[in-house]
């Protein structure tokens, strides 16, 4: 499939991502926003107490490291913030919880809304089992 359908795919369409403040999270994040800025939303699942800790730890995290640099180059300053604004929500939640950690309301919410999940969420424990 050529790069080009997959972004295409990916054009109004709400997106859940897991693992947004790892490595690969951040990289799949940017390279959503730069080859289909078209995307509608994207919810970022962040382990996070409430949603003040989840933005500030997507802003810090994620949206303010390297990999948006090209980003912001290409929108500058205001125009890479208003941008975010319009397209990232951070969810406060963990993966590892029931119901990813969020209330009955907001997932009965974004079960009608998210169109796709990618998870690329990992454990940050060395001494995990490999088969429970």
């Amino acid at each position: 499939m050529e790069s080009s359908a997959v972004a295409e795919c990916l054009r109004d369409k709400c997106i859940l991502i897991t693992g947004s403040t790892g490595y690969l999270g951040k990289l799949l994040l940017e390279k959503i926003l730069r080859v289909q800025p078209a995307v509608k939303k994207l919810y970022l699942l962040v382990r996070a107490p409430d949603a003040m800790s989840a933005e500030q730890r997507v802003l810090s995290e994620v949206i303010g490291k390297d990999p948006f640099n090209l980003l912001r180059e290409k929108y500058g300053i205001t125009g890479f913030q208003n941008f975010i604004k319009e397209k990232v929500v951070p969810l406060a939640g963990d993966i590892m919880a029931s119901h990813l950690g969020l209330d009955n309301a907001r997932v009965d919410a974004l079960s009608e809304e998210i169109d796709v999940i990618l998870n690329v969420a990992a454990t940050t424990s060395f001494y995990e089992r490999l088969i429970p």
